[in-house]
């Protein structure tokens, strides 16, 4: 999987093909990316964050920090080799569950979460999520289309996967 835009434009990002977890299609990526504009000087969290792809893509266009929450053991060391592809020390990984996270972390300027589908907690999720977002900042929740959620300020359907935005 490759970064799409900016900085670090074309690096490679390891994924593991028996995984769990499912990478954002690049279109979405690209989508998503160009809804937020630029990321300057930005803090960024990535929750059930996979091989991390959205959190590098988030840094390759400005972010200067990433926060990366996992709850796996395999995908967790994967992340931690995927940071090392890079010098800077902007890259944090946190092995741990994504509501428990959320409820004791800071503010975030950019909160995006991917949870597994069929998730039952995304209700308790944007609660949480929309509580840790700076003021001016925004939520992200990928779901699968059709998933009840909270009114969101945006809304983008992409075949059965579906992105959230609530802006503060």
């Amino acid at each position: 999987m490759r970064i799409l835009a900016g900085r670090y434009k074309g690096r490679s990002i390891k994924t593991i093909s028996s995984s769990s977890y499912r990478p954002t299609q690049s279109r979405i990526r690209k989508s998503l990316f160009d809804i937020l504009g630029p990321l300057d000087g930005i803090s960024f969290l990535d929750l059930y964050a996979g091989s991390g792809i959205i959190g590098f893509e988030a840094a390759s266009r400005g972010a200067i920090d990433v926060t990366f929450v996992e709850n796996n053991y395999i995908t967790i060391k994967l992340l931690h080799k995927n940071i090392q592809k890079f010098d800077e020390g902007i890259f944090f990984a946190q092995k741990q569950n994504a509501l428990n996270y959320l409820k004791s972390c800071g503010e975030y300027d950019i909160i995006f979460a991917d949870p597994p589908y069929g998730c039952n907690e995304l209700p308790e999720l944007v609660k949480l999520g929309l509580e840790h977002i700076k003021d001016f900042g925004t939520f992200i929740l990928e779901s699968r289309t059709g998933d009840e959620l909270p009114e969101s300020t945006d809304n983008r359907t992409y075949g059965d996967t579906q992105l959230n935005l609530w802006k503060k």
